[in-house]
């Protein structure tokens, strides 16, 4: 039985982890402005990397990453398989609905998930991540890729032998993916989204904002 105050503990550590908003954090400190005012609107990784390219792009999604894998991770080592999917989970929430953004909207949760399942099932993680390179670099969506990888998590999941638990929330994390995603989706059926460029032009300003 998974003890109740270290699962309690692993929760609240997951989500004020989660709600670390870094791609907010690197903008403020680095360019002084406030990346939901840019693109998207999101804090996520996608959206500063389409503001100000991969020298700012790639250490948020580190970032975003380590703080879905750290809780998860310390979880399952410390407590159990299920208070790490709990911890991986509220890493999630925190990053959808940062507590350090007085719960405004954060990101689509992709990095976050990603790296949560990276501390709960590292194998179906990599699978999951090399079809999210390679949907990527075939059509150039990083939407296309996010939803790609998270519908594959669950099948990973249970093909690699994991927990029950460990599959339900593979699961559940494809659905909010999906969900969260699902204005992209209308753009791909309108033939509407962007396709993502690894490099900004050097004389292009930030992306003017879009639709969420």
């Amino acid at each position: 039985m998974t003890p109740l105050l270290p699962t309690l503990a692993a929760v609240v550590g997951g989500y004020l982890a989660g709600s670390m908003p870094f791609g907010y954090w690197v903008v403020r400190l680095f360019k002084h402005e406030d990346i939901r005012r840019i693109g998207s609107g999101g804090i996520g990784a996608t959206n500063v990397w389409r503001a100000y390219g991969r020298w700012y792009g790639i250490p948020v999604v580190l970032l975003d990453v380590l703080k879905g894998f750290v809780p998860a991770l310390l979880a399952v080592m410390f407590v159990s398989h299920v208070a790490g999917v709990l911890a991986g989970a509220a890493a999630m929430l925190g990053h959808w609905r940062p507590v350090f953004l007085r719960f405004e909207k954060g990101g689509k949760m992709v990095a976050t998930c990603g790296g949560a399942f990276f501390g709960l099932a590292p194998w179906a993680a990599l699978g999951a991540g090399l079809l999210w390179i390679i949907a990527f670099l075939l059509t150039r969506y990083a939407s296309v890729a996010s939803l790609a990888a998270a519908v594959s998590l669950p099948v990973l999941c249970y093909l690699t032998g994991k927990p029950w638990s460990v599959v339900g929330f593979a699961a559940a994390a494809a659905v909010a993916v999906i969900v969260l995603h699902r204005t992209n989706l209308a753009r791909l059926r309108a033939g509407t989204e962007n396709r993502f460029q690894l490099r900004r032009p050097k004389t292009a300003a930030p992306a003017p904002p879009t639709p969420t």
